[in-house]
């Protein structure tokens, strides 16, 4: 009989949610950046989040206020595991950034205690107990940011509930620059300026952005990609809340970007490319744009990661 884990420590990545034209049903994971989680066992009975560190003191470390102890909860009680679970979570990037800070969360802790009990439950089968941590972060348990983060790779949500997620791969390598300027836009309060009636034109140019990238993605076409990262709902009524968007929306479509948008509900803002050498070139006309209206802010590049949560230590 092999031995108990003790410890389990987990990198999970961040996200881009939407990706323009799929509000809530389209998603894809980065490389970097992430937060790492750390699950061990202890004698006393219940889940306890011992440390948080990497977010200035704000994030609550009462497990039914926290997203990742929420999830985690979740999990341990469809298991009906009475294991003592002590949390750590390590925040590697910053909150309100529309990065998906709170499902990279969720998704660490219960892939870390998963792993720590054995595996009882396929990586597919951890996804509604990561959407519940969403719940608790903006008030509905949408898939967008945690699929992405869960499974890797670009993700379309074909059903929230019951969820249906089906995974995408891109024929030709793709790249992601996002660029997070230094202020906080909560997604609960981005959700709430939102129209709940869409004129029926501007839905069915969606409709036809959503199937064309999908399309794009399946094809490895960069110019029908490029054509369909085109939202006509969402961004005109959100980019009003990132200073100077459309200015670093250009900067990156001039750089040579496939194309651009809001990074979930702001204010971070991605761009597509073909290469890292263009990726790296548009990162930086975007940071000059946001460095002429004297926002400070942070560049990220790179591939879109396939891989999806990765156990970077376990003993």
């Amino acid at each position: 009989m092999s031995e108990l884990l003790q410890e389990v420590r987990v990198f999970a990545p961040a996200s881009v949610a939407n990706v323009s034209c799929g509000f809530d049903v389209l998603g894809f994971a980065l490389e970097q950046p992430g937060d790492e989680i750390v699950a061990r066992r202890k004698d006393e009975p219940g889940l306890h989040i011992s440390k948080i560190t990497g977010e200035g003191g704000v994030l609550p470390t009462a497990v039914e206020k926290n997203t990742a102890g929420v999830a985690a909860q979740k999990l341990l009680e469809h298991l009906g595991s009475q294991q003592g679970i002590e949390l750590e979570i390590h925040k590697k990037m910053p909150l309100g950034s529309g990065l998906g800070s709170s499902a990279a969360s969720s998704v660490g802790a219960i892939v870390a205690i998963n792993r720590l009990l054995g595996s009882p439950c396929a990586d597919h089968d951890l996804l509604p107990f990561a959407a519940e941590g969403e719940r608790v972060a903006c008030g509905t348990a949408h898939l967008d940011n945690v699929a992405p983060s869960l499974f890797g790779g670009f993700v379309l949500i074909r059903s929230q509930d019951p969820p249906d997620v089906i995974e995408l791969e891109c024929l030709k390598p793709l790249f992601a620059t996002v660029v997070h300027p230094d202020i906080e836009i909560k997604t609960e309060d981005t959700r709430n300026i939102l129209r709940r009636d869409v004129a029926l034109h501007k839905a069915v140019d969606q409709w036809g952005n959503v199937g064309g990238l999908v399309v794009g993605l399946l094809k490895g076409d960069y110019e029908l990609i490029g054509r369909s990262l085109k939202d006509v709902i969402i961004e005109p009524i959100r980019s009003v809340l990132i200073p100077g968007f459309e200015q670093v929306k250009n900067a990156a479509l001039n750089a040579g970007a496939l194309g651009s948008g809001i990074s979930g509900s702001g204010p971070s803002i991605f761009a597509l490319s073909a290469t890292r050498e263009n990726g790296h070139k548009i990162a930086k006309a975007m940071q000059q744009r946001f460095d002429e209206i004297g926002l400070g802010n942070e560049a990220y590049v790179c591939k879109i990661n396939q891989q999806g949560p990765q156990i970077l230590e376990e003993r």
